[in-house]
């Protein structure tokens, strides 16, 4: 019997983070009465993601040779069984209440898809405070999910074609635009949760200083074809030496 809904994980170089965040999803799913599958995507990691996946509760682990999450996500949804499609990033911890509601909202009938509200894990210096504020309220208002939470009905995602593999960030606000007006077309909404929401690693903002990520948004703000260049898109991908 195929499951209801399907967790997909992509994972570039995760292995810190993996544990922590499949701890969490096997804690959900134990918490709902609904059939799951988790799996995770290798996205041609160097060190040892698919076997941290494989020790800590993935069902499946997909391997995805180019290095880029659209590819990874859409990799990850042509191996996944459930009618329901969950996208969570390998850094992102959510809580059973969270899943529980994204399956209530798509099993109601009403509704394509969405996301959730986001939070830092820890603390975080003022430019955090202020990007995940400022997110929250561009979310809501225009009702785009962030990319480390994202449902939707399985129909949806293949009728749009899934995500779009021309970008290499803001892929998950092209793909919540193009799944909001397809659910639009047939009365369904596209809903941001709020009751319970997902906590994300705040590395970045150890990683780089806060003028840096003021510039990678201007970048992106000045140049918006940016977002489908690898190299341009290096905020998203590439990592430090040595992480903190």
């Amino acid at each position: 019997m195929s499951p209801t809904y399907s967790i997909i994980i992509p994972a570039y170089n995760e292995g810190r983070e993996l544990p922590a965040t499949l701890q969490a999803i096997r804690a959900a799913m134990a918490e709902v009465s609904a059939s799951g599958e988790c799996i995770v995507v290798d996205n041609h990691s160097s060190d040892d993601t698919a076997e941290v996946a494989r020790a800590h509760g993935a069902d499946l682990v997909v391997y995805e040779p180019i290095n880029q999450i659209a590819r990874a996500r859409n990799a990850g949804a042509a191996e996944s069984r459930g009618r329901y499609l969950i996208f969570i990033d390998a850094d992102t911890r959510i809580q059973p209440e969270l899943l529980a509601e994204a399956l209530r909202q798509l099993d109601h009938g009403d509704c394509v898809g969405g996301g959730s509200v986001v939070r830092f894990e820890g603390a975080v210096g003022l430019i955090g405070r202020f990007g995940i504020g400022l997110w929250e309220r561009i979310s809501k208002l225009t009702r785009v999910a962030a990319g480390s939470f994202l449902f939707c009905l399985r129909e949806a995602f293949y009728a749009v074609g899934g995500y779009d593999e021309a970008l290499y960030a803001s892929e998950e606000v092209r793909f919540s635009r193009q799944i909001k007006r397809w659910g639009a077309k047939r009365g369904l909404c596209f809903r941001i949760l709020d009751l319970a929401p997902v906590m994300t690693s705040a590395r970045k903002l150890q990683w780089y200083s806060g003028l840096q990520i003021l510039g990678w948004v201007g970048l992106m703000i000045v140049l918006p074809f940016a977002v489908r260049s690898r190299k341009l898109c290096g905020f998203w991908y590439d990592r430090p030496k040595v992480e903190t």
